[in-house]
């Protein structure tokens, strides 16, 4: 069959690409923030989403890009075409432009299928994408982030079913950059869409553990400290994740001191030698399950990042817990005239009794602009609903709704820009 051609800058940098794995000049997508060259074997150089303060740039060799994108394929059951809906100026895009380069010289044909950079994420015309992509027997791969998925089940649920129905044809559809939804995820596995959950991120070449199990040679393991800035150490099973394996960068471009803080190397001990990237995410790792083959792999639950915990009272709240809850038990409780979905961020604002309040922003389909306080009697039932769940402490003390949470990179929240609001609003 013929395969449409790809828009000429996704072309073009597909070609850059290609160059850079074979040994030509590094790609950086964005303007650069530093003058200091890329070390020998750099292929790429991406920005990271900024989530720990300014945005660094990340220098990705070659053989870290070929050796994450060959174990995708590897855990995928083998090469395939690769749908590009993200944008290729992040390491998630930039992947599946890898991955495709990589599908082709494995012989997929029309192993890269992308619409025109910069336009906002329709669902009709992201069915229009896969239409030619599924046209054959060649097994296609889409990455996108939760808030794609989530228009896409609205959607549907709205009598448009052209997007979900061709998303449900595809081999895999990787999900990440953000946490999902337990409902949202329930839907979309409801109608036969292949999910399958990653989590990476620029310093790891991407997605490097896959419905929390990890890539065929990455490693995983909890720091058995407290993460920087608790008043006390996460609860018993859980701490900071570490990363190791082939997928690793070399570091951040124009900091050394970021660098040697981030990337780490075991003097001795059972792992000596082993150079490690602590992440600023908390996590729990479940015990081996058994398999077929003997112990399965043990399995990482990320719980949030650790410089998210609010601190309310002297007790430490995770945010993510409390986003799940408000998933589950907010809908039944919403104004006429919202949609059923929610998208919430909770966030700490500064309170002179509790030191921090902790206060819930929540994306509402129909909810309109600004931010619009829940009334007190439903304000009430969430607050009851989510102590019973996770104690008092966790309980939000206000809840905005609003149409839209701002974003830091794809499918990124920005929560200082949603406190920032949340601050604006109250304080003016």
């Amino acid at each position: 069959m013929l395969h449409p051609p790809l828009p000429a800058v996704v072309a073009d940098l597909a070609a850059g690409v290609r160059a850079a794995l074979d040994g030509g000049p590094a790609v950086a997508p964005l303007p650069r923030l530093h003058d200091a060259a890329p070390p020998p074997g750099t292929a790429l150089v991406v920005r990271t989403s900024g989530s720990t303060g300014a945005p660094r740039e990340v220098a990705l060799p070659g053989d870290a890009l070929r050796a994450s994108a060959s174990a995708t394929h590897a855990r995928l059951g083998g090469p395939g075409r690769w749908v590009l809906a993200l944008p290729a100026t992040h390491v998630a895009g930039l992947q599946v432009v890898v991955r495709s380069l990589l599908a082709a010289d494995a012989g997929v044909p029309g192993a890269l299928v992308a619409a025109e950079p910069g336009g906002h994420f329709d669902p009709e015309a992201f069915a229009d994408l896969l239409g030619p992509a599924l046209a054959d027997d060649a097994p296609v791969h889409v990455s996108l982030v939760p808030t794609q998925l989530h228009r896409l089940v609205a959607a549907a649920d709205a009598g448009r079913h052209r997007g979900l129905s061709a998303l449900a044809r595809c081999s895999s559809v990787l999900l990440g950059g953000a946490a999902t939804p337990a409902p949202l995820l329930a839907r979309a596995l409801d109608a036969g869409v292949p999910v399958v959950r990653t989590y990476g991120m620029s310093e790891t070449a991407g997605g490097c553990v896959y419905d929390g199990v990890p890539l065929d040679g990455v490693r995983v393991r909890l720091a058995p400290v407290p993460a920087p800035g608790l008043l006390s150490a996460p609860a018993e099973g859980t701490g900071v994740v570490e990363i190791a394996g082939p997928t690793l960068a070399t570091g951040y471009l124009g900091d050394e001191g970021a660098t040697a803080a981030a990337f780490r190397t075991d003097a001795d001990g059972p792992d000596a030698g082993t150079r490690w990237f602590r992440t600023s995410d908390l996590g729990s790792l479940s015990p081996a399950r058994p398999s077929s083959e003997g112990r399965g792999p043990r399995v990482l639950t990320v719980l949030g990042r650790a410089d998210d915990v609010v601190v309310t009272g002297g007790v430490n709240v995770a945010p993510a817990a409390v986003e799940q809850a408000l998933v589950e038990t907010l809908p039944p409780l919403l104004p006429t005239g919202t949609g059923p979905a929610v998208e919430p961020c909770v966030v700490g604002v500064p309170d002179d009794e509790w030191g921090q309040a902790l206060v819930a922003v929540v994306a509402v389909p129909g909810a309109g602009p600004g931010l619009s306080a829940l009334a007190p009697d439903a304000l009430g039932r969430v607050r009851d609903a989510v102590a019973t769940r996770l104690g008092t402490p966790s309980a939000p003390r206000r809840v905005y709704l609003t149409d839209a949470l701002p974003l830091r990179g794809p499918g990124k929240v920005d929560r200082t820009g949603v406190a920032a609001a949340v601050r604006a609003a109250e304080h003016g």
